[in-house]
């Protein structure tokens, strides 16, 4: 799997596509990603001692990594993933653009 937690996708296909969001969580078994703001499904929720009503909660559930693609911010373009050689490390970059990709990795 080419998409990696912390990336800039956008949807290509579904209900939700054309947003952009970022990576939360990646399944490569499964071949599905996680994106923020994408997908939305209400779940019922017990009441615990945490959260003493309970009620329906909105969370985001997973994708297929096929429909999503690499958004490049500066260009406002999505693309494919590619690699690069430089020196003797491998860079992924946006094909369309020719960037390079920065993954923000979110710490826990």
């Amino acid at each position: 799997m080419k998409i990696k937690k912390g990336d800039k996708v956008q949807v290509i296909a579904g209900k939700d596509k054309g947003v952009t969001g970022d990576v939360l969580a990646t399944y490569p078994d499964k071949n599905q990603v996680v994106v923020e703001g994408v997908n939305i499904r209400k779940k019922a929720v017990r009441p615990t001692q945490i959260n003493p009503d309970g009620g329906i909660m909105s969370q985001e559930a997973p994708i297929d990594a096929s429909n999503v693609m690499l958004y490049d911010t500066k260009a406002k373009k999505a693309g494919r993933v590619g690699y690069v050689m430089e020196g003797k490390t491998k860079v992924r970059i946006n094909k369309k653009t020719g960037n390079k990709v920065k993954a923000d990795k979110k710490k826990k």
